[in-house]
């Protein structure tokens, strides 16, 4: 097993160098962030607000030599050029050697960055390059969370969970009153049917229930830290089978009773009298009359 060397961040003798080159295992920096370096490949990994070091494995500095970092993407930016950092980094930054020491990671600075190092040699300028990888460790924001306010037992329900910040991705917890329901489908005496999907953030329940009544909130968790929703209530109601049928027998009562009763009214007659009472009206007995009076004179013109 080769010997795992331990080299200061800032200052790294020629020894430890020396060392480093003959260790088969990563390469670890005293800072905030920890380095595991391959070849000329580098990953560096740190908690968003600390620091970290990004450091450039060339030989020994010269007074010849000259020293440019990039960072790589979409474009190439400049970060030390000229001797100078550029953008930020003039603040939050500073050059050790060949080094570049970053007091505040921010998220914004995950990505490749690449130190070039050019100096004159006897077969004429030499050119050498390194590449570091920065990853940003970022905890979780407060959750996003769905949770319906009521809902009808029986029913398929979704709860939802969801965080945009967490790097890593985080899991997700669902919790019920105070009680967390990852691997507890017992809650009381009663047996909850419902699945919990810890990277979707997705609490199902197949068949709710009255007794899935209660305060829900989800807390969102990474190897950075966690957070929490505020708790929302949901409230199950319960569909009264009987109460509807007893509506629906009161109804047809009511309407039969109203038919029976019209049924009776036009056996008593009620409907005929009516009608030989409009036939005897004034109105009717005056619509008589002018056709008599139209027949008698149209037989006198005759």
């Amino acid at each position: 097993m080769s010997e795992l060397v331990h080299c200061d961040a800032f200052h790294c003798n020629e020894i430890c160098r020396n060392k480093r080159k003959l260790t088969t295992k990563p390469v670890y920096h005293k800072a905030n962030g920890f380095s595991a370096s391959k070849d000329h490949y580098q990953e560096v990994t740190v908690i968003e607000y600390q620091e970290a070091i990004l450091a450039c494995k060339t030989p020994k500095k010269t007074a010849s030599s000259r020293l440019e970092w990039k960072k790589l993407g979409r474009g190439v930016s400049l970060v030390y050029y000229q001797q100078a950092l550029q953008g930020d980094f003039k603040d939050r930054a500073e050059m050790i050697d060949f080094n570049i020491r970053i007091k505040n990671v921010t998220r914004n600075d995950a990505g490749k960055y690449r130190c070039e190092v050019s100096a004159p040699s006897e077969q004429g300028q030499n050119l050498q390059e390194d590449t570091v990888t920065l990853e940003v460790l970022v905890a979780p924001a407060v959750p996003s969370c769905e949770v319906p306010t009521s809902v009808m037992s029986g029913s398929v329900v979704e709860l939802r969970c969801h965080d945009k910040e967490g790097n890593p991705a985080p899991e997700y917890t669902w919790f019920k009153d105070g009680t967390s329901l990852l691997g507890s489908p017992k809650l009381g005496k009663h047996n909850s049917s419902y699945t919990m999907n810890t990277k979707s953030g997705i609490l199902q329940f197949n068949m709710i229930s009255k007794m899935d009544s209660g305060e829900y909130y989800c807390e969102a968790r990474n190897s950075v830290g966690s957070r929490r929703c505020p708790g929302k209530r949901m409230q199950v109601d319960v569909l009264n089978i009987s109460g509807i049928i007893a509506a629906v027998v009161v109804v047809a009562f009511v309407v039969s009773i109203c038919g029976l009763s019209i049924c009776y009214a036009q056996r008593k007659g009620y409907f005929s009298k009516e009608t030989s009472f409009q036939k005897n009206s004034p109105a009717s007995k005056a619509t008589t009359m002018s056709e008599n009076d139209f027949k008698h004179t149209k037989s006198f013109i005759i």
